[in-house]
C-alpha cells in the first residue's frame, strides 16, 4: 500500500500533511517556541480536518490519548516534542499514513580492513488506523526496506559485527542489510479510565519491548545513513519474526512485556521466518515532560546468533532522550543510551552511545555520534566463534542539506566523516586508527 501511494505522490497527488504536534503548557507553565503548525492541547484528542476525506483524522497515539509525536518504532517512546514524519489522509472510517526515506550512499572505509561500496538503504512505511465509539483503536502498520538490494554482505562499516551473509561465517567490519519486511504489525488499545489504557501489539515481523527506539526512528540518529556499531547492544531486536507485546499506560508512564523469537533474522532477506516465541522482555518508559523520554529494559534472549545456536543471552538497556524546539522550524535532539549483553558463560559486554542532531531550520541538519563497545567479534576464533575481548570506539560527524521539490517530497545531499579508535592488540589489523566517510543523496516523503 505504501509503495502505491508513494508512486501517486511523485505523480502529483495532493494529500494533507500533518505537521509536528505542539505541546500545551506543562506543570511549569512552559510555553513552547512559536510553531506555525502548532496550537493543540497535549492531552486532547486533537484532530485535523482532511478536505479529501470528509472526516477528521486523529492526532493522538494509537495506544492512548497522548500526542502521536510520542510514538516511535514498535511500541517505544520518544519525547512529545519530536516530529512526526508522514503524510496523513482519510478513507472512509480509516485514517491512513505514508512515510518514506530512501538513500543512495557511497561508503569508503579506510585501513587494511576497509572497503568501498555504493548502495541503496532506507524504508517505506504505511499504516491504517480505525477508531471505535468505545474509545478503542485498531492500527495496522507495514514497513519494507530496499536493503536486500545491496547484497547479503551489506556495506562496509568498520568495527561493526553481527549476523551472517552466508549462514557459515560472521559479518565483520560490515553492516548487515535489514530484511525486506521490517514490520508487519497490528495493535489494539482500549482506555480503561480517564488516565489509563491497555494495549496489545502483534508483529510478524515486529519490535519487542526492549531498548530505545530503533536508530532509523530516533530524531538524534535518523539524519545519518550510518548504522551505529552499538546496534546489537541497543536495538537489533527491531526486526523480530514473531512478537506479542501487552502493556499498560498511565499518563506519562508505560509498563510493557513481550514474548518474541530470540533468533535474529538469517541471511535470507526476502522471507518471513517462523514465529517461535521463545524469549521475553520487559520495559518501563517514562516521559516526565514533553522534552524528555526515559526507558529501562531487560530481555532473556534464546539463541540470538545463528552461528552459535546453543548460546543464550541476557540483555539490559537504559536510555534518555531529550528533544527541544528551536525557533519556528528548528529542533535539537540528543540520546544517551547504554546496553549490556551477558552470555551463558557470564561474560558481559557493554556498549555506550551518545548522539545528537541539530536542525536550525527546515533546510540543514547537523549530526554527530560517539560510541564505545566491548566486543569479541572483530577477530573471530577458530571455527568462527568469538575471539579476544577488545574495547573500541568511534566518533562520526556529518550534515545534510534538504530542498522541498514538491509539496510532500524533499531532496537532500549530505556527508559524514568518522574516526575509529582501536587498542594496541588491534592496531596491526586495522593499520592504527582508521577513518571513513559516506556521501549520500536522499529522497524523503514528509
Amino acid at each position: 500500500m505504501a509503495v502505491r501511494y508513494l508512486a501517486a505522490l511523485l505523480c502529483g497527488t495532493c494529500l494533507t500533511v500533518v505537521a509536528p504536534a505542539a505541546m500545551a503548557q506543562d506543570s511549569h507553565d512552559h510555553h513552547p517556541p512559536a510553531d506555525p503548525h502548532a496550537g493543540h492541547d497535549m492531552g486532547a484528542d486533537v484532530r485535523s480536518a482532511d478536505p479529501h476525506a470528509g472526516h477528521a483524522m486523529p492526532m493522538t497515539s494509537v495506544l492512548s490519548g497522548y500526542p502521536m509525536t510520542r510514538d516511535a518504532s514498535g511500541t517505544s517512546w520518544q519525547p512529545d516534542m519530536s516530529e512526526h514524519g508522514g503524510i496523513h489522509w482519510g478513507q472512509g472510517d480509516w485514517s491512513l499514513m505514508a512515510h518514506a526515506v530512501l538513500d543512495l550512499v557511497h561508503s569508503d572505509q579506510g585501513g587494511p580492513r576497509g572497503d568501498a561500496k555504493t548502495f541503496i538503504a532506507g524504508m517505506i512505511m504505511g499504516s491504517a488506523r480505525r477508531d471505535f465509539a468505545d474509545g478503542s483503536t485498531l492500527n495496522l502498520r507495514g514497513m519494507i526496506s530496499p536493503d536486500p538490494l545491496m547484497g547479503k554482505e551489506g556495506y562496509p562499516l568498520l568495527l561493526a559485527a553481527g549476523e551472517t551473509a552466508d549462514g557459515l561465517t560472521p559479518l565483520v567490519d560490515r553492516q548487515h542489510p535489514h530484511d525486506l519486511f521490517m514490520e508487519l504489525s497490528a495493535s489494539y488499545a482500549r482506555p480503561v479510565s480517564d488516565r489509563d489504557s491497555l494495549f496489545i501489539y502483534v508483529g510478524l515481523p515486529g519490535e519487542p519491548a526492549f531498548g530505545p527506539p530503533a536508530f532509523m526512528h530516533r530524531m538524534s540518529a535518523m539524519a545519518s545513513p550510518e548504522a551505529p556499531i552499538t546496534h546489537h547492544w541497543l536495538d537489533s531486536t527491531h526486526i523480530t519474526f514473531g512478537v506479542v507485546t501487552t502493556g499498560w499506560i498511565r499518563d506519562g508512564f508505560k509498563l510493557e512485556t513481550s514474548a518474541f523469537r530470540g533468533r535474529e533474522p538469517d541471511q535470507d532477506r526476502y522471507d518471513i521466518e517462523s514465529p517461535d516465541l521463545d524469549s521475553w522482555s520487559v520495559r518501563a518508559s517514562w516521559n516526565p515532560s514533553p522534552e524528555w523520554s526515559l526507558q529501562v529494559s531487560w530481555a532473556d534472549v534464546k539463541a540470538p546468533e545463528q552461528l552459535e545456536p546453543d548460546e543464550d543471552e541476557t540483555r539490559m538497556s537504559a536510555s534518555a532522550i531529550h528533544t527541544r524546539r528551536i525557533g519556528t522550524m528548528g529542533w535539537w535532539s540528543t540520546t544517551l543510551a547504554w546496553g549490556a549483553k551477558t552470555n551463558d558463560h557470564d561474560e558481559t559486554k557493554a556498549g555506550w552511545a551518545l548522539e545528537s542532531a541539530f536542525s536550525p531550520d527546515d533546510r540543514w541538519t547537523l549530526f554527530s555520534r560517539y560510541e564505545r563497545i566491548e566486543t569479541d567479534e572483530l577477530l573471530p576464533g577458530h571455527g568462527g566463534g568469538h575471539g579476544d575481548l577488545y574495547t573500541v570506539s568511534k566518533v562520526s560527524v556529518g550534515a545534510v542539506r534538504e530542498w522541498q521539490i514538491r509539496s510532500n517530497v524533499r531532496f537532500g545531499v549530505g556527508g559524514l566523516y568518522s574516526v575509529n579508535r582501536v587498542p594496541d592488540g588491534l592496531a596491526g589489523e586495522y593499520g592504527g586508527d582508521p577513518d571513513g566517510g559516506m556521501l549520500f543523496i536522499r529522497l524523503r516523503l514528509n
